[in-house]
């Protein structure tokens, strides 16, 4: 039986490797030219991309798309799972959390919140609400059963994946996605279709996007570095892909361009 370090350790080295969750016979292919996008943008990052019809990871390099960090608010992904799978929100247009009444720089926090736009407007205290609610022997059994990360929620309930001690690599993200994208995770049906119902959709002509931002620095003053999220799928006709990319904020622009940057990368890769 191994102990919760052992797990948490043997869950880190997870992410050196493309999870068990894909099929044998999947292939790597390193793309260096991707990481032009990042250059031009005057940063560098990570891109990732998992084509199941191909069976084919595509990569823009094979060190940074292996390295764990916070996951931010790309957790609120999985915490809309567990808050619906749990029962701490039962309808995510109805169930109303009330503003705290603390007044925050991100004016779209300063409002009462459904799950559904709580995670459009990205509401860190809504989403700290749900944990809490959670609680720590609920929400550490969700993310084991999720194989998340490294599995910790150490550093407090309500600040593991801002500031605590949760980490996840962008391969370790595509392993969840997938799973999330064909309703295999652990949980019901139910809680998985409204999530991927929830989760913000951005459309590129005939392509549709769905993903979630996260910003590594803005909830933890003590990092001095800055980094963005963004992960999700893409759905072309009947085909689709499931990235994960992350790039250093140098500027504000790059927190700006996460979007169109992912935008340029899956259409490098013919996704959209």
């Amino acid at each position: 039986m191994l102990t919760r370090r052992q797990s948490i350790l043997l869950a880190a080295s997870a992410a050196l490797v493309p999870s068990s969750a894909f099929a044998l016979g999947t292939k790597t292919e390193v793309r260096n030219g991707l990481a032009k996008r990042f250059a031009d943008d005057g940063t560098v990052g990570t891109f990732a991309a998992f084509k199941p019809d191909e069976k084919l990871f595509v990569l823009s390099d094979n060190v940074r798309t292996k390295q764990i960090m916070l996951p931010a608010s790309t957790f609120k992904i999985p915490n809309s799972i567990i808050a619906l799978e749990s029962g701490v929100v039962k309808d995510p247009d109805k169930d109303v959390f009330k503003w705290d009444g603390q007044t925050y720089a991100i004016a779209e926090w300063n409002k009462d919140h459904t799950l559904r736009t709580a995670i459009a407007a990205s509401a860190v205290p809504v989403y700290q609400e749900i944990a809490r609610r959670v609680g720590a022997t609920r929400m550490q059994s969700y993310v084991d059963a999720f194989d998340y990360g490294n599995h910790d929620i150490g550093g407090g309930i309500d600040h593991f994946w801002l500031s605590g001690h949760l980490r996840i690599s962008p391969m370790q993200q595509i392993a969840f996605l997938d799973k999330l994208r064909r309703r295999k995770l652990p949980v019901s049906k139910r809680s998985q279709n409204l999530t991927c119902d929830i989760l913000p959709v951005t459309k590129v002509g005939d392509s549709v996007i769905r993903a979630k931002t996260g910003l590594i620095g803005v909830d933890d003053k003590s990092t001095k570095a800055s980094v963005g999220w963004l992960v999700g799928w893409a759905e072309k006709g009947s085909a689709q892909t499931v990235f994960a990319m992350n790039l250093d904020v140098r500027e504000p622009k790059h927190t700006a361009n996460r979007m169109a940057t992912t935008q340029q990368l899956l259409g490098d890769i013919g996704a959209i």
